[in-house]
């Protein structure tokens, strides 16, 4: 089967034609996500069809929206573009994920098509190592702590404070998330240290890191921040071994995935005192009334906010128009997901 490349998209212009752009994502999703000029700077690109209904769309809706498009955008809620879906878009070229996982909506049929995929991991990272650098100050400054006793009345020492100085950092895994939070760490006098199997030491070195194995780095850091995928490699990958590894006093970072830690024995290390924990994300979400991790004095729990939400929505409605712009002029797309990588995505 023949299909265009970008282009093929200029000769439509000069034709006459204009690209054709499918939002599949209801008006809830969109409205949170796009704004009115994400919106105007889609329509300067090409015809824009839009989804005027809430909620997740149908079979029967994809179909229809996506029919005669040569660019889909799907977020949150879409379903799988399966090869019936596909049919009404038989000049579809590309596909922007306003999300992360690209695992709901990509099957086969689109890869056999030669359809590009990008999603917007790369918005959503950033956030992610926002929220990372946030837990990592005010962690090390005791601020939690602190906090709660002088609201009973308390004026504490600070003993316990320690600076963003000085410290070795770990952070494990250096997918979107992780390589931004070590970006972001580039501008405090730490030492990093990274494991990511998939990384080698030279371009650990060229993004301001060392390369450790994990239980080296568990060893030597005094903050332990995961950014890791949920794989069947990483499920509980921080076990009862792992975690006493731990330095004193070390702070657990967690704004990746539950399933990474093995909750019991963290719960029962931080029972001894020895650890203090931010998390994220648990296994299951949201955990028991009765969890542990909502009482304990050294676990501060948020209900899954580390990556983009509210007006943070709005960067991955930027990162789809310009990963839009950039396949049109023939440049490497932020987002692209491969065929090859699915295996190794969350």
């Amino acid at each position: 089967m023949f299909h265009r490349n970008s282009s093929d998209f200029h000769t439509r212009e000069l034709g006459g034609f204009r690209l054709k752009i499918a939002m599949l994502l209801g008006i809830d999703k969109r409205d949170r996500i796009f704004g009115p000029e994400h919106l105007a700077q889609l329509r300067e690109l090409g015809e824009v069809t839009l989804n005027e209904e809430t909620g997740n769309p149908s079979e029967e809706q994809m179909r229809a929206l996506i029919a005669g498009a040569d660019v889909a955008i799907t977020s949150w809620g879409c379903g799988a573009l399966t090869e019936r879906v596909l049919e009404s878009a038989p000049n579809l070229q590309i596909v922007l994920h306003a999300a992360g996982t690209v695992k709901p909506i990509v099957t086969e049929a689109l890869w056999q098509r030669g359809v590009r995929v990008a999603n917007a991991t790369e918005a959503l990272g950033q956030g992610v190592a926002e929220t990372a650098l946030g837990f990592t100050i005010v962690s090390l400054k005791d601020m939690w702590r602190l906090s709660r006793e002088t609201a009973a009345g308390g004026w504490g020492d600070g003993s316990r404070v320690r600076e963003v100085y000085g410290l070795t950092v770990g952070v494990v895994g250096a997918g979107r998330a992780g390589s931004h939070y070590i970006k972001l760490l580039q501008q405090f006098d730490v030492r990093i240290v990274l494991y990511d199997p998939f990384v080698s030491e030279e371009q650990a070195r060229k993004m301001g890191a060392q390369k450790l194995e994990l239980e080296e780095l568990l060893r030597e850091s005094d903050v332990v921040s995961i950014h890791l995928p949920s794989l069947p490699e990483t499920y509980h990958m921080f076990n009862a071994e792992r975690l006493a590894m731990m330095k004193d006093d070390a702070v657990l970072i967690n704004t990746a995935r539950g399933s990474v830690i093995d909750e019991e024995a963290l719960a029962a290390e931080l029972r001894r005192g020895r650890l203090f924990a931010c998390l994220d994300v648990t296994d299951p979400e949201p955990p028991q009334a009765d969890h542990p991790f909502r009482t304990l004095p050294n676990v501060i729990l948020t209900p899954h906010l580390a990556g983009a939400v509210n007006n943070g929505l709005r960067r991955i409605a930027k990162g789809v128009v310009n990963d839009l712009r950039a396949y049109l002029d023939g440049r490497p797309l932020r987002g692209e997901v491969l065929a090859e990588q699915m295996h190794l995505l969350a």
